[in-house]
């Protein structure tokens, strides 16, 4: 067998063996640690909420809501997986929600880490894993 493999490396025909290639798009949001313990964040690292007003799989949040509570976008060729699913908007955007959650970041969280959303109107909380 590694007369085999050396004759082959000698040869240029092993090929690299590398990891499974990740998928192209890469989970919505991650896991970070803020003043109020680990919650979710999207990739810039800005705080992910939850609105007590939505539905399981549907967003009320639309207009001058959405304008403050941007909803966390999904890409067209965004593919649900596990908890992660993605919410129609009205406006025929689509959006990445938790647990049939959908998730949001807040217009007045300024730098990763911010969490200045939670609590707002008694409506809004902290998307945490």
């Amino acid at each position: 067998m590694l007369k085999a493999l050396s004759a082959a490396l000698a040869m240029g025909l092993v090929l690299s063996v590398a990891p499974p290639a990740l998928s192209k798009e890469a989970a919505p949001a991650k896991i970070v640690k803020s003043t109020k313990g680990k919650v979710y964040a999207d990739h810039k690292g800005m705080t992910l909420y939850v609105f007590d007003k939505d539905g399981k799989g549907k967003s009320n949040c639309a207009g001058m809501c959405a304008t403050y509570w941007p909803p966390l976008a999904a890409a067209a060729t965004a593919k649900p997986s596990g908890e992660w699913s993605i919410v129609a908007r009205d406006d025929g955007s689509r959006q990445w929600a938790y647990e049939g959650k959908p998730l949001y970041t807040y217009a007045d969280d300024h730098k990763p880490g911010d969490v200045t959303g939670d609590g707002v109107d008694g409506t809004w909380h902290l998307a945490k894993p």
